[in-house]
């Protein structure tokens, strides 16, 4: 199946068509530092989507090849197969010069890198391309965005689901379909560059089991300490350091590797040291404590306040009385947003927005299943804008997909470049009054289209379905997606807090350069130029988990009133459609925003979208959740 099409010219393509390397691989399990790859397949397209090569191999991966009843790969089939480190110089050839494809193309690569690593290879591949954030730029009208689903949609023929050479070549029909697709509606490919993920500064840290008590605060002058207390260690010990810790841990204390206003003591032989700890221990007034000292108080730790998992009902602050939510539609909770974490120093006063019904009549939502783009006008003009159109129950998109049903022109819309696009697809446009009693034309139906997401608005709040069964291991996403920027990049981060609004320790605070917790929780995916995604293990989280707060930070001068609006959807696992989604764009001048938070409340988990905005950069944040970041 070739990719060009008579329907577009060549000048058109040149921005679709390179040289692809679509893989595919089955694992023993879903952690790359952990788990072996099992099988792998590569198809190799040209740049016009003609298939000129392709190899499959099984491989002996020396452990338990883990769910068989997904993949079918049993240790029998598996023994006499060759070790990765003999098949690795073919599909190095393969992939080299080629952009690499996969289908939530993060897991495959990562397990591709640390296979090279582990066969003292480098992974000769300079960028990526996702086809599910490709297809999430494209938006077809399926019920979700698996593989199966998009083949049946594209009408590629699949045969043997979780065989990897049947997925690749599935995949590679499905490439082709998908970039016809952005061509036609001229969207930019979310190609990721591709750093050596082998790198010992993007490898996961040794896991550290968190501490089971919640922090108590400093110790009194003299007096003893207490289960939960945050101690750090600096300088030579006459104890070896990894006996000390190893007895405090043991005792019940939280043992840190850094220094914050959070931390209870340092332990030090030299308070004169200098050390980057001892400095800032002497910056937060933190207790010191010598090591024999540190020795004695350890042999008499008083009992701390174990950290819960679930509230007693008492505690638990009540749900309005509603039957439960199914399990494709989450309940929205009446409850107003608490305050979001205070920074040092003033934060932007962005406004908030008015409390709405959880169940607005259907006359009060004439734009419900309707997704809005505007163009054009002031960044404030925008931003009403867009929140009418969340008032009228309409989702406002932020970029041209195929999911968009209205384009509203504000002042000095029509230059828009996608207008062009706009035009020629035939796309519904209207003028700013159409917002005020926006008359409907309706909508041409589609079988098989996903359930409208439900609109949130900014400080909106839902229950989470409750897993159960195999859904219960699916990670829960949040996806965060902004329009193309050229004079800045934006970093989605995440930050595990306990009921302090604090990190347990420094790990616990995923970025770009620490893309996953030791605990493999929480995970980042870094889906192409324009979103990432915050994956988070729910009912992995431990019991000091009481909150994972979803931030975006600016890396540039420029301020993410500058950058627009922030589109939030979020479900769960990162193929399933989302069934909540929300627009951000309230900010001015602030660097840093709070998109989400996914916390405890009782037995359940809920989802707040927050909004709030701070002028100060990424440290500050990280430092007001306890995370010690070097500016």
């Amino acid at each position: 199946m070739p990719l060009l099409s008579p329907a577009f010219d060549e000048p058109g393509l040149r921005d679709y068509a390179h040289d692809w390397a679509v893989l595919d691989v089955e694992t023993s399990g879903l952690v790359a530092r952990r788990d072996r790859v099992l099988s792998v397949a590569v198809v190799v397209l040209g740049p016009d989507g003609e298939q000129t090569e392709e190899f499959s191999t099984l491989l002996d991966p020396g452990c338990d090849p883990g769910p068989v009843h997904v993949h079918g790969l049993t240790a029998e089939r598996l023994r006499g197969a060759p070790v990765f480190d003999q098949v690795a110089p073919r599909i190095a050839g393969m992939l080299r010069d080629r952009v690499l494809v996969a289908h939530n193309a993060q897991f495959d690569y990562d397990f591709l890198a640390h296979e090279f690593a582990r066969a003292g290879a480098a992974l000769p591949v300079a960028r990526r391309l996702c086809t599910l954030a490709l297809n999430r730029r494209v938006d077809p009208p399926t019920e979700d965005l698996r593989l199966g689903t998009l083949a049946a949609h594209y009408g590629v023929p699949q045969v043997r689901a979780h065989d990897a050479l049947d997925d690749t070549r599935v995949l590679a029909g499905v490439l082709r379909a998908s970039l016809r697709e952005a061509a036609r509606l001229e969207l930019p490919l979310p190609f990721v560059p591709c750093p050596p993920r082998q790198d010992p500064r993007f490898a996961p840290r040794t896991p550290k089991t968190p501490c089971a008590y919640r922090n108590p605060g400093r110790p009194e002058p003299g007096g003893p300490l207490v289960q939960g207390m945050k101690v750090a260690i600096t300088g030579e010990t006459l104890t070896p350091r990894a006996e000390l810790e190893r007895q405090a841990v043991e005792a019940g204390l939280n043992v840190m590797a850094s220094v914050s206003r959070h931390t209870s003591a340092l332990v030090t032989n030299d308070a004169s040291s200098g050390s980057g700890k001892a400095r800032r221990a002497l910056a937060e007034r933190v207790p010191l404590l010598d090591e024999s000292t540190f020795v004695r108080l350890l042999g008499d730790v008083r009992p701390g306040t174990p950290h819960e998992r679930t509230r007693s009902p008492e505690a638990a602050i009540p749900s309005p009385a509603t039957p439960p939510a199914p399990a494709r539609s989450p309940q929205p909770v009446q409850e107003p947003a608490p305050p979001a974490a205070v920074l040092p120093g003033p934060a932007s006063t962005a406004p908030s927005a008015p409390p709405r019904p959880a169940h607005p009549a259907a006359q009060d939502r004439p734009l419900s299943g309707r997704r809005v783009l505007v163009l054009g006008g002031t960044h404030p003009d925008a931003v009403a804008a867009r929140g009418r159109i969340v008032e009228l129950g309409g989702a406002a998109a932020i970029n041209l997909s195929a999911s968009v049903t209205d384009v509203v022109l504000l002042e000095g819309g029509e230059r828009d470049r996608r207008m062009k696009r706009i035009t020629a697809l035939a796309f519904p446009t209207h003028e700013a009054a159409w917002l005020d009693a926006p008359v409907i034309t309706p909508l041409p139906r589609q079988g098989g289209g996903p359930a409208a997401p439900r609109v949130l608005p900014r400080g909106g709040v839902i229950d989470l379905p409750q897993p159960s069964g195999s859904a219960a291991a699916v990670p829960w996403t949040v996806t965060a997606a902004w329009a193309q920027q050229t004079s800045c990049e934006i970093d989605v981060v995440a930050f595990v807090v306990d009921e302090d609004e604090q990190v347990c320790f420094d790990e616990d605070f995923v970025f770009y350069g620490a893309p996953e917790n030791p605990g493999g929780t929480v995970r980042l995916h870094s889906d192409g130029p324009t979103e990432q995604t915050i994956g988070v293990d729910l009912a992995a989280l431990p019991p000091s988990a009481r909150k994972v707060v979803v931030a975006a930070a600016i890396d540039g001068s420029p301020t993410f009133g500058d950058v627009g609006a922030i589109h939030i959807s979020s479900g769960p696992g990162p193929s399933a459609a989302p069934l909540v989604q929300a627009t951000l764009d309230a900010a001015t001048t602030e660097r840093t925003l709070l998109l989400a938070e996914l916390y405890r409340r009782g037995p359940l988990w809920r989802l707040r979208t927050v909004g709030q905005g701070y002028d100060r950069g990424l440290g500050a944040l990280a430092r007001s959740y306890g995370v010690d970041v070097a500016d």
